[in-house]
């Protein structure tokens, strides 16, 4: 299915769907927000007491779909400090059909924070050990003149391996949706490129790093590293909405179908295999899913308190080429917004783009998926800066 698109401006069809569904888009937000989950203050910014629930501001976050930028929103808060939640737009731009609460999305990035358990539960089982080089654990995947990087700086992004190099444009991302790609491959556009920075001395994220972590995995178990991510974290929570898709390109019902915008159309493209970002990306999950998994991840059901304390610990250098702080430790990001304290992380897939927060405490929990039609590789959209800062803040 595609759609027209006129530049920046709101998409005809769009406009005649939102018209359709009266009542399901809400409140147009005109504030801008004070921060966003993507450009965290730095984590060392003095706590403030948890704020009330504020329902109206969260439904004004997401307020307006579907416009020219993200066709549906799925938004939950959880917690003991109040429950919430809420969709805008919709689920399908053909049928105007509302965005399910129990909605199926491709989870991207969040990934990352599942592969990260996997190798965190190996290090304590004695199986892997996170200061010693990737190198002893897959000799010869990586490139001989690299020097020794450890699994440790693989998991908190400051290995300065160079990031995974395919093609972004729309175009070409349509082109080789059904494209089947090894890791070995998607690892080998990185790789063909000398290291960005001395490893350890800098932190720049990239799903290089979680490629050679899911290696890691499949080399040292003798098994898939979706295998074991379903039998070590997803069969045990009953997580039986969550999956790991491998090649296989569909999404389980219910689900928002996600767009892309294509040389000036929308087209649908819920069906794309997710073989590019694979342990660094590929994922599908529910807002109830990702809820159940932090909060299992926080209360230390996953892994144990040595190997969870390097979850909440930043590297104490700073981003490549910046005088920011790093925001990433093993499979965890964290932010200060309006002064409360979030760790979680991010996810991106081309029509998604999510997101799983929570408070040390879990007194506030954050869930949201958003089905955007670009996939913006510098930050988040804008919905994401106002569903931070109606959150966390009164007003």
């Amino acid at each position: 299915m595609s759609a027209k698109l006129h530049g920046v401006k709101r998409n005809p069809l769009i406009t005649r769907t939102a018209a359709a569904v009266t009542g399901i888009a809400l409140l147009a937000v005109t504030a801008a927000p004070s921060a966003a989950f993507a450009a965290p203050a730095p984590p060392t910014a003095a706590a403030v007491a948890l704020p009330p629930l504020n329902t109206t501001a969260l439904s004004q976050a997401i307020s307006g779909l579907p416009d020219a930028d993200e066709t549906g929103a799925l938004l939950e808060i959880r917690g003991p400090a109040g429950s919430w939640t809420g969709t805008s737009g919709v689920s399908d731009l053909g049928t105007a059909a509302p965005v399910p609460t129990d909605a199926h999305f491709r989870i991207g990035s969040i990934t990352k924070t599942f592969t990260a358990v996997v190798v965190l539960q190996l290090v304590a089982e004695h199986r892997v050990d996170l200061d010693q080089p990737v190198q002893r654990y897959l000799p010869g995947v990586l490139p001989a003149d690299y020097p020794p990087i450890t699994v440790g700086q693989l998991l908190d992004h400051t290995s300065g391996l160079p990031a995974i190099d395919l093609p972004e444009d729309p175009q070409w991302v349509l082109d080789n949706r059904y494209t089947v790609f090894t890791p070995a491959e998607v690892l080998a556009t990185a790789t063909r490129h000398p290291m960005t920075f001395t490893p350890g001395s800098a932190q720049q994220y990239t799903n290089t790093n979680y490629v050679v972590a899911g290696m890691l995995i499949e080399k040292v178990t003798g098994r898939a590293y979706g295998a074991e991510v379903h039998d070590r974290i997803l069969r045990p929570l009953g997580l039986r909405d969550t999956s790991v898709p491998g090649n296989d390109p569909s999404l389980p019902e219910p689900y928002s179908h996600g767009y892309l915008a294509v040389n000036g159309q929308l087209v649908d493209v819920t069906r794309m295999n997710q073989s590019i970002p694979w342990a660094a990306g590929e994922m599908i999950s529910t807002a109830a899913d990702l809820d159940r998994f932090i909060t299992a991840l926080f209360r230390g059901d996953l892994v144990p308190p040595g190997q969870l304390r390097a979850m909440f610990t930043l590297p104490t250098v700073k981003i490549f080429g910046t005088d920011q702080p790093a925001i990433y430790s093993d499979g965890l990001m964290t932010a200060t917004v309006n002064g409360v304290t979030v760790w979680g992380k991010t996810g991106t897939r081309y029509g998604y783009t999510d997101g799983v927060w929570a408070t040390r405490d879990l007194a506030r929990r954050i869930i949201y998926s958003v089905n955007s039609t670009s996939k913006d590789e510098q930050g988040q959209p804008a919905i994401v800066g106002r569903i931070a800062n109606a959150a966390t803040s009164t007003s």
